[in-house]
């Protein structure tokens, strides 16, 4: 559905620039100095702007439009439909053995362009950025042909297709001769709305569990991947080598999924199977998928994962979480996504994210879980004595030297045997931990005091260490230090469980999962943490990383 949209779009824009063209060819004849000036003289106007200085030049561009419109149709709902099928399988879900169109044209209603900007190329003026918002509610006749790997073939018809968003045409460069520009670029700058439903021709979606919300989020994915900013569609337009406008990659985004917790039970028998999906462009082959993890809800995986990064200021880590249902479409949990601008370069974030049921339209508001991510960007070529422990070597990452070695789409190719490397990479140290002290924990016994103390172990040798117990305190302070011998930090764990000391056992009080990720590339921080199972308290830490790196080679 995206590259519907994409091709639409690109055929639209085309025309009403041979349009523009025609009317406004003894304008194309100045030079590119003048022309750099006259957009310059227009970087600061808003679409807001544009619709009160140039709706006679829209008005009379959409009644041209809609005249056109027709045409438009004919010559392009055949040449989309050829062309998208065979795209249409990056973006299947694996529910589908089979998605394809059996009936495709654009419709009656012509788009509508309702504002546009020109901003100005900040780099070596050498291009000019048009934007333009455009509204379509188009009555479009779509039917996709689908087909089930259960051998169930529906026809689903797509209607009421209500769209609006603001796209970004991109000139460039600038040359002497007409029209003025070597190439055009364009991308959906920003997707403000996409409303369509789902129909199955004669028949009920709901036969087929997961089908409806399988194809919603197939064509949600592919507009968000195929058109959207930072990707751009770009067509030549006189002789020349366009490479550079290309969307080429930036850095690598590092993801350690660590756990989620009080996720909702999809099961009527038994807990939901999780496991995640993450992805910064939802493309088929770029899509990480975790461990499923059988009956529970509150699942630790301490899984990474590494992603190529196009645009750090616009893109952003989609997590979704689902229940595993065998040979049944899975059900979604819940989603979450934390946009890639808010990383500090260079600087491990952890975060707990709230999980939720759309990420554009939130309106339910039922707890769906937490899941729980150590996120790491590094920009290529990131200097300042930066260290990425993900890394095997200090100076360069195994995928920085493919990117500089080859091109973009060869690197992508090579991608999954330089994720192999990394997780061959072997971190051997001292892990030096310091129980400081906890606070605010709840009340354990009648008298409204507790006896805490703290259980340390490291997840994969299971070796353990314990404070003593604080008797009578619910702000214990322990200062205790404990030493481990790390065989593989990058991909251990440490565990805290906080329990109360009975004279006939223990009682469990919470609990405080950290990796190692942070320690390792600071080498010493101290921090409070918040205590899981338990409605308050939280554990504060002091921990110290002394290193013996040893890299294997894969």
């Amino acid at each position: 559905m995206a590259f519907v949209f994409g091709l639409v779009i690109g055929l639209v824009i085309g025309l009403a620039l041979i349009v523009g063209f025609v009317r406004m060819e003894n304008a194309r004849s100045k030079l590119r100095s003048e022309l750099a000036a006259t957009i310059a003289a227009f970087a600061r106007m808003t679409v807001e702007d544009s619709r009160k200085l140039l709706s006679p030049d829209l008005t009379w561009l959409n009644h041209h439009l809609t005249k056109i419109w027709p045409y438009v149709d004919e010559a392009a709902s055949e040449l989309i439909k050829t062309s998208v099928e065979p795209l249409l399988e990056q973006y299947r879900p694996f529910v589908l053995s089979s998605l394809k169109f059996s009936k495709f044209t654009l419709g009656t209603v012509a788009p509508q362009f309702t504002g546009v900007s020109i901003i100005e190329d900040g780099s070596n003026g050498d291009g000019v950025t048009m934007e333009l918002e455009m509204q379509w509610d188009a009555n479009s006749s779509i039917i996709l042909a689908v087909k089930t790997r259960f051998g169930v073939a529906l026809p689903v018809q797509v209607k009421n297709i209500g769209f609006t968003g603001v796209f970004r045409l991109i000139f460039k460069p600038l040359v002497d001769e007409f029209p003025g520009f070597g190439a055009v670029s364009y991308s959906l700058r920003e997707k403000k709305k996409l409303d369509f439903t789902l129909k199955v021709v004669g028949g009920d979606m709901s036969a087929i569990p997961g089908l409806s919300d399988a194809l919603q989020e197939t064509i949600h994915d592919a507009v968000e991947d195929s058109i959207t900013w930072p990707v751009r569609k770009v067509i030549p337009i006189l002789p020349g080598d366009y490479s550079d406008l290309e969307l080429k990659p930036v850095g690598i985004l590092e993801v350690k999924l660590v756990q989620a917790k009080d996720l909702t039970n999809k099961d009527i028998i038994g807990k939901s199977d999780p496991y995640a999906e993450l992805f910064v462009r939802p493309i088929r082959d770029r899509i990480k998928k975790s461990k499923t993890m059988s009956n529970e809800l509150n699942p630790i995986w301490n899984e990474h994962f590494e992603f190529v990064v196009e645009d750090a200021s616009t893109q952003h880590l989609v997590v979704r979480i689902y229940d595993d249902e065998g040979l049944q479409a899975s059900q979604l949990i819940g989603c979450a996504q934390v946009r890639l601008y808010e990383l500090e370069p260079g600087k491990v974030k952890d975060v707990w994210l709230k999980l939720v049921k759309d990420l554009e339209v939130q309106r339910d508001t039922k707890y769906r879980g937490k899941v729980h991510l150590e996120l790491l960007y590094v920009p290529f070529g990131m200097e300042n004595g930066f260290t990425n422990p993900f890394a095997p070597n200090s100076s360069m990452t195994s995928l920085e030297k493919v990117f500089n070695s080859g091109n973009g789409t060869e690197a992508i190719e090579k991608e999954k045997a330089a994720t192999q490397k990394k997780k061959e990479v072997i971190i051997r140290g001292v892990l030096s931990v310091t129980v400081i002290s906890a606070e605010n924990l709840p009340a354990a016994d009648l008298m409204g005091k507790a006896d805490p103390f703290v259980v340390l172990t490291m997840k994969k040798s299971e070796n353990k260490n314990k404070t003593r117990v604080v008797n009578d305190c619910l702000n214990p302070v322990w200062n205790q230090t404990f030493d481990f011998v790390v065989e593989d930090g990058l991909h251990d764990m440490l565990v805290l469980e906080l329990y109360d000391h009975d004279t006939f056992g223990k009682d469990y009080m919470g609990r405080c999962i950290l990796t190692l990720t942070r320690v390792i590339l600071e080498g010493e921080y101290k921090d409070s943490f918040e205590l899981d199972g338990t409605p308050s308290g939280k554990i504060n830490l002091h921990l110290k990383w002394m290193p013996q790196p040893i890299y294997r080679d894969s």
